[in-house]
């Protein structure tokens, strides 16, 4: 299975060029199911609805807390310091998006489909999701 790519939401590259978005914020990626999940035209993370659910999933409303790292000078890449991951509980864990936020503001800076065919994508009792941004799919690139 492979993810879909990053897709900034709308007010991302105002927010971004507005300063308010800052590299010292505390971030977080938040898992959805199809009924919450983001668009283009999503601002922010209370805004959203259809979060996983906690019980025994190993997810923890809210999501996991995330460090950005920039790399290069005329073409900027955003990575994840460390990949999110969450353990499913002795439930399965189920999610259809992936929701990048920052935690100081609640704007949302993008999302991504976990299946680039769209399907829900669920992880057993046990077993780990990871969102991995190592194999040429950043966050996002400033070129």
């Amino acid at each position: 299975m492979s993810a879909g790519t990053w897709t900034l939401v709308n007010g991302a590259r105002t927010n971004i060029l507005e300063g308010n978005l800052k590299s010292g914020d505390s971030w977080k990626v938040a898992l959805f199911n199809t009924s919450g999940a983001a668009t283009t035209s999503s601002t922010t993370y209370s805004g959203l609805s259809g979060e996983v659910g906690t019980t025994n999933t190993g997810y923890t409303t809210g999501g996991e807390a995330v460090t950005l790292t920039l790399s290069g000078t005329t073409s900027v890449t955003v990575y994840f310091a460390s990949q999110p991951q969450w353990t499913a509980g002795s439930a399965n864990l189920a999610a259809y998006q992936a929701v990048l936020y920052d935690v100081t503001s609640g704007d949302i800076l993008a999302f991504c489909n976990l299946d680039s065919g769209g399907a829900q994508v669920t992880t057993t009792s046990g077993e780990t999701l990871t969102i991995s941004d190592t194999s040429g799919n950043p966050v996002l690139t400033f070129a």
